[in-house]
Formats: structure tokens, sequence, C-alpha cells
């Protein structure tokens, strides 16, 4: 294969997958480890694909995170089912931690009725969560305008007040080499935060989570139950090897 079909192809894959590992195009072109790394330097190179370990992502995009309102119109349904099963875990007596995202917002109308004190620092929760009569907390820190969340030394500081049985965390992609990630660092190092001062985290992502990198790493995958309504082909049995995958029907 020429320098310019493998570019060509590489390209294409990144294009339908969204991120890409070395060893895929190594497999899949034949060319050695070597080459394909120059491949990916030149790409990057030309601003056409970002690199990071092991592989590529799409350039920009890991750093873009959408507002509060757009991610509230994307897959709904499915959001709403998952949350649905992620509320199911929560036990009376529970302390839990609902991060700032609008698939945990889903959960507070299956909350209602439960006995739990609720830790959030997601400003868009406090109205619903005060609605359906839940006893909440809020974290202070720096409030991000396109999410409503708070961030922050101040939101960490806040959070290890608290210890929580149950941890539910949203993210903007998750990998099976590269982990749960999101965009914004100081948003990860919350979620991270929250994730140890719990005894067991679940993070609720729908289908389109699938396979897509940002920029902050938050944990790797076998650090939290994955609540999803479903998966690529092939990538089912990759993560059960790592962790346990709550998957609803789709």
């Amino acid at each position: 294969m020429l320098t310019n079909e493998r570019h060509e192809f590489i390209l294409n894959l990144l294009e339908e997958k969204g991120t890409i590992k070395i060893q895929d195009i190594v497999d899949q072109t034949s060319a050695s480890e070597s080459t394909i790394r120059r491949d990916l330097t030149e790409l990057e190179s030309q601003n056409k694909l970002e690199r990071v370990f092991g592989g590529a992502v799409l350039p920009g995009r890991n750093l873009t995170e959408p507002s509060i309102e757009d991610k509230s119109d994307r897959n709904q349904a499915e959001k709403i089912q998952i949350a649905r099963i992620a509320a199911s875990f929560v036990q009376d007596g529970d302390s839990i931690f609902l991060d700032a995202g609008t698939t945990t917002f889903q959960m507070i109308p299956f909350l209602k009725g439960k006995d739990v004190v609720v830790v959030t620092n997601g400003l868009t929760l406090v109205d619903a969560l005060d609605a359906h009569g839940i006893t909440t907390y809020l974290t202070g820190g720096r409030m991000k305008p396109s999410t409503g969340a708070l961030v922050g030394a101040q939101t960490i500081q806040s959070l290890k007040n608290y210890r929580f049985n149950l941890c539910f965390l949203g993210v903007n992609g998750f990998h099976q080499d590269l982990g749960f990630t999101t965009p914004d660092p100081e948003e990860a190092a919350v979620k991270r935060e929250a994730s140890t001062l719990s005894r067991e985290t679940y993070v609720l992502a729908d289908h389109s989570k699938a396979n897509k990198v940002s920029f902050a790493k938050i944990m790797e995958l076998d650090e939290a139950f994955l609540v999803v309504d479903g998966l690529p082909p092939g990538l089912l049995d990759a993560l059960e090897k790592k962790t346990i995958v709550k998957v609803g029907t789709r």
C-alpha cells in the first residue's frame, strides 16, 4: 500500500470509529509499526488527527464539550432507560453522589420515594431533586456556564466531607484501552474524587460514547461499573474482560 493510500485509509478509519489504535492499522495495512507511527506523525502535522497514547483521535474533538442544552436533546430515550437501571441499584438508607450530567439528571424521578441523601455538583439537578423531596447537599466550587457543573479546588474540598455508598458519573467517552474520559481536567478531577469516596461507582453512558476519547482521563474501565444501553459488535467481549457491564436492551 502506497503512503497516500495508507493516509487515506487511516483517515477513513478514524472518521468511522472516532479513535484508532496503531496495532489495528498495522494489522489492516500490513505495514510496520514504525511506518504507521510516521504516518500518524505526518497526518498530525497536517492537523488531520491528534496523536494519543497507542493511537490517534480526530483533531480538536477530544477538547470539545457540548452545552447542557445540546446534551439534553441527544439519545433521550436511551438515557432514561439507563437512568432507570442505575436507580434500581439505590437502596433506602444510601448516601449517593450524582454527577452533573443529563443522564444522571434522568435518575431523579426514579429515586422518588426512596430514603436517600444525595450530594451533587450539578446546579441543573438541584430543582428536580427538591421537587421530588430528596434530601440534597450541593458542593461548592466554580460554576461552568456551559454545563452547570461545579468544579475546582473548592468542589474537591467539599467532597472530602462526605462518604458515599454509590457514585453515579457521566462521561464523554469510554475506550477499552484509554478508559473513561471527559474534556475538562477540572471536571475529571471532581469525578475521580467522588469515586474514591464511594463504595461503588457506576458510569452512565449511552452507546454513542463507545470508543470515544476526550482530553482528560477520569479512570480506567475496571474502576467502575458501566451502565450502557448497547455496544458496538466486539466491544462487549473486550469490556467484560475488564469490568462488569450492565447492559439494557435496545
